[in-house]
C-alpha cells in the first residue's frame, strides 16, 4: 500500500503565505497588488527594499563579507492572463493571451479583472472533433450591451480560482510562480548569517519574455545568480517523459530551452543538497525558460542556475505542487546562501 506523505508537521504560517500570494491577482504588466503583498511580507527582514523603473521589487539582504559575493535570486511574481481586444454590441469581450494560455484550459473558467470585474469564459459553437482556439472564445461579464460592459479594450484579467489544500499537495491558479516567491520570502526570513550581499528580485513580466529579470540583472550586476521557478513533471499518466516528480525534492536545473545552467553552479547546488541531506532531482526541461537566462546574459555574463519546484498542470487554472518539495526548496536555498560559493 502506498503511504500518503504526512501533513501533521506542516507550517501553518507558510500555508497562509502561499494562499495569500496565489490568490492575489497580478498578470504580466499588472503586478502592483502582488508586489505590495510581497513587500509587506519582507519589510521587517530586508536591509533595503526598492522598486525599479520596470516594476521589479528588489530586496537587499546583508553585506558582502570577505569571501562573499553579490548574489541575485530571482522569482517572478507575474502570472498568465488575458487582455481585452474588442467588446461586441452584446457586451461579449474578445481577448488575446498574456503569456502561455491554452484554450483547452479556458472554457468555463472564471476570470478577475484588475478593476474588480468578474466574468466567465465562453466558446462559440465548434465543428465536431475540432479543438478550440482563442479566437473562438469570449468573456461574458453579464453585460447586455457594449455600453454597459464594465471592461474595455486593453483591460487585463487573470484566472480566478481559490487556493486548494489537499494535504500533501497544494493547488492554485498561479503556483507559477508565486510558490517560488513564497520560497524566496521564507529564505529571506531564515537567512540569519550569510557571507554574501544577496539581492532577492521579485521580477515582473517573466511570462512575456523574462523582461523584469533582464533589467534587474543589469541593475544588480551580480557575481552569481539563481532563478527560482516551477518546472514540469513526468509523473502523471501518459505525459512527457521527464525525470522529475512531485514529492522527490526540489529540482536542480541542468538546462531548459532558454539556457544551459552553468555546470559549476549545478555542482555547487548538488553538493549543498547532499551535504544537508536534502532530497533533490536533476532537471532537463525540453521546452520552457526562466529568469536564469536573463541573469546569465547580463553585462559580460553571469554564472547562473535555477532552483525548480516540480509542478503539475503548469499554465492551467489548477497548478499543483508538493508541500514537502516547497519546504525542501526553502532549506536548500538557505543553505546555498549561507555558505561560501566556490565555483572554481
Amino acid at each position: 500500500m502506498t503511504k500518503t506523505p504526512s501533513t501533521k508537521a506542516r507550517d501553518e504560517a507558510l500555508l497562509a503565505l502561499i494562499k495569500k500570494l496565489v490568490e492575489t491577482p497580478g498578470p504580466s504588466g499588472q503586478e502592483s497588488l502582488i508586489r505590495a503583498a510581497v513587500a509587506e511580507e519582507i519589510k521587517d527582514y530586508a536591509d533595503e527594499i526598492r522598486t525599479d523603473a520596470l516594476g521589479n521589487l528588489i530586496a537587499r539582504v546583508g553585506t558582502k563579507k570577505p569571501g562573499g559575493l553579490r548574489v541575485m535570486v530571482s522569482a517572478h511574481i507575474d502570472e498568465i492572463g488575458l487582455m481585452v481586444t474588442h467588446v461586441d454590441a452584446n457586451g461579449f469581450a474578445r481577448f488575446i493571451a498574456i503569456g502561455g494560455v491554452s484554450p483547452l484550459t479556458c472554457i468555463g473558467g472564471r476570470v478577475l479583472f484588475m478593476n474588480g470585474t468578474r466574468g466567465v469564459i465562453g466558446c462559440e459553437r465548434l465543428e465536431p472533433n475540432t479543438a478550440p482556439t482563442l479566437e473562438k472564445l469570449f468573456i461574458d461579464t453579464g453585460a447586455l450591451s457594449s455600453d454597459d460592459c464594465p471592461v474595455r479594450v486593453g483591460d487585463v484579467c487573470g484566472f480566478e480560482r481559490p487556493f486548494l489544500d489537499l494535504g500533501a499537495h497544494l493547488v492554485a491558479k498561479s503556483m507559477d510562480d508565486r510558490i517560488s516567491a513564497a520560497v524566496a520570502i521564507q529564505a529571506i526570513r531564515a537567512l540569519k548569517d550569510s557571507p554574501h550581499e544577496v539581492f532577492f528580485v521579485f521580477s515582473v513580466q517573466e511570462e512575456v519574455g523574462l523582461r523584469g529579470a533582464t533589467t534587474a540583472a543589469y541593475g544588480v550586476n551580480p557575481d552569481v545568480g539563481l532563478a527560482v521557478d516551477v518546472t514540469r513533471t513526468g509523473d502523471t499518466p501518459r505525459t512527457i517523459k521527464m525525470e522529475v516528480a512531485l514529492d522527490k525534492g526540489p529540482a536542480i536545473k541542468v538546462r531548459d530551452s532558454s539556457f544551459i545552467a552553468d555546470p559549476r553552479v549545478v555542482n555547487w547546488m548538488v553538493a549543498a543538497a547532499k551535504a544537508s541531506k536534502i532530497p533533490y532531482q536533476l532537471e532537463v526541461l525540453e521546452a520552457g525558460g526562466t529568469d536564469g537566462r536573463a541573469i546569465q546574459l547580463a553585462h559580460a555574463g553571469v554564472p547562473a542556475g535555477c532552483l525548480s519546484i516540480p509542478c503539475r498542470y503548469i499554465h492551467s487554472p489548477s497548478e499543483m505542487v508538493s508541500y514537502a518539495d516547497v519546504e525542501n526548496a526553502v532549506k536548500l536555498l538557505v543553505r546555498l546562501l549561507s555558505e561560501e560559493i566556490k565555483l572554481g
